[in-house]
């Protein structure tokens, strides 16, 4: 491995061109949509994809929503990992839309970690999560591909992504237009399966979710309610309070002051 990094953010100016690509391999793993550009033509990709290029392969990809994540890898595969990558048959240069990356994205933690670690067996680790990960990215494929007849399973799967999403990172700024795209719906098909698949509506869960971190910040923390709002997508602070208050039955103060006594 050359140089690893996990859950990287950048906002919407964020643009990597590199014609010549890199002396390295790289590895993406990309938590939102994006554009990638393959050769003459661009390819746009959902919240949960990766790409692997090879050495001096033309790298040009840029966010397709307001801000953009990643975890990503520069590595030299010695033979007998360039053997796996061949038989396996990821694919290489090219991105690919999976289901759910969370398991392959918590692989790259544990990894970062140990590069940065001074653990005495870090590099001897680092190379079992590489090859772990590499069957993890097959099993992806071959999901994808027995999934390739059954939309409906993949739109479960991807549901499933974009709610744990929703709670994960509350303070995201959510759209319909774009999670519909994700699946490749109308807007008002998506808000449909996401109510029929949960129970309740998409709107609701991104206000549950906000809220609910709001609560757990006046909790835990001296953040002034302004901030708090902030921290969860609301930089409305008059909004946000009345939206708490619709929820809780007090204000972001009242509640916190409760929480104190």
């Amino acid at each position: 491995m050359v140089e690893i990094g996990y859950n990287h953010r950048h906002d919407r100016s964020f643009c990597i061109d590199r014609p010549n690509g890199t002396e390295s391999w790289l590895l993406l793993i990309v938590k939102t949509p994006a554009h990638f550009r393959i050769g003459r033509k661009d390819i746009r990709t959902s919240a949960h994809s990766f790409i692997i290029y090879t050495p001096n392969t033309p790298q040009y990809y840029f966010p397709a929503s307001n801000e953009y994540f990643d975890d990503w890898m520069h590595f030299t595969p010695d033979e007998e990992e360039q053997k796996m990558l061949s038989e396996l048959n990821i694919t290489l240069d090219h991105p690919v839309d999976i289901a759910d990356i969370t398991d392959m994205s918590a692989m790259m933690r544990s990894m970062c970690f140990e590069h940065y670690s001074s653990d005495p067996y870090r590099e001897k680790s680092i190379d079992l999560y590489f090859r772990l990960l590499i069957y993890k990215i097959s099993e992806k494929l071959i999901q994808k591909a027995a999934n390739h007849d059954r939309p409906e399973g993949i739109y479960s799967e991807k549901l499933l992504w974009i709610r744990q999403s929703i709670y994960r990172w509350p303070g995201r700024d959510y759209s319909i237009d774009d999670m519909a795209k994700e699946l490749s719906l109308s807007r008002s098909r998506f808000q449909h399966l996401y109510t029929e698949t949960f129970g309740v509506s998409v709107n609701k869960d991104v206000i549950t979710s906000r809220l609910n971190k709001a609560a757990v910040l006046l909790k835990t923390t001296d953040l002034p309610v302004k901030a708090v709002g902030m921290n969860v997508g609301y930089g409305n602070t008059s909004y946000f309070v009345k939206l708490f208050g619709s929820f809780y039955g007090v204000t972001p103060l009242q509640f916190r002051q409760t929480e104190e006594k």
